[in-house]
């Protein structure tokens, strides 16, 4: 079951009674409040890179011996599920999208930028290109921080193919992978991170 899936069926906490529906055997996948598109375009590209995201965020949290960071990132992952649905909705009917559930607010980019100038002036950062794998952490999030960049090179391309891809959730997907950078640079606690070059 993909996070498509979950932000285009049941809602309400209705539980879901089988994983496969076999609605997507032609190559389409249904859309949120209804409609279906292909399987193989940029949007789904970019619903599959959120998706994959959501799964690396959690990678790194089920490693995060920092309760401040752990909340942090499994807000991090809910916000993706509402980016998920923004993206996901049937054009016709995002009117129905609510705010904080399906529907990507400006507040949402504020809170992150809020953020990241708060965890800066904590550990401000070295004017140097870093290579990853200081702790595991910290290599999880750079991981995870590469996912997001891909989600957003995929929404930028689903907009560019015609899909409606709105203002706040491409500046949520660039927001977000600066933040993911900064929470690396913090996981690598005080141990020494190594340059890109000697």
């Amino acid at each position: 079951m993909t996070l498509l899936t979950l932000v285009s069926g049941p809602t309400g906490g209705q539980s879901v009674s089988r994983v496969y529906t076999r609605t997507g055997d032609g190559g389409t996948t249904g859309q949120l409040y209804g409609g279906r598109i292909e399987k193989g375009g940029a949007l789904v590209e970019a619903l599959g890179d959120i998706d994959e995201a959501v799964s690396a965020l959690g990678v790194a949290r089920a490693g995060c011996g920092d309760e401040r960071m752990s909340e942090i990132l499994l807000r991090l992952q809910r916000e993706l599920f509402v980016v998920a649905a923004d993206l996901a909705v049937n054009p016709k009917h995002r009117d129905r999208l609510k705010p904080g559930i399906s529907l990507v607010e400006p507040q949402l980019i504020t809170d992150i930028e809020h953020l990241i100038d708060e965890l800066t002036e904590e550990r401000p950062l070295k004017p140097v290109f870093l290579v990853p794998g200081t702790t595991p952490l910290e290599a999880a999030l750079d991981l995870a921080r590469t996912v997001v960049r891909r989600a957003e090179r995929h929404t930028l391309r689903a907009k560019d193919d015609g899909h409606v891809v709105s203002e706040p959730v491409r500046h949520y997907l660039n927001r977000l992978s600066d933040l993911v950078f900064i929470l690396a640079r913090r996981a690598a606690d005080e141990a020494e991170e190594p340059a890109s070059h000697e």
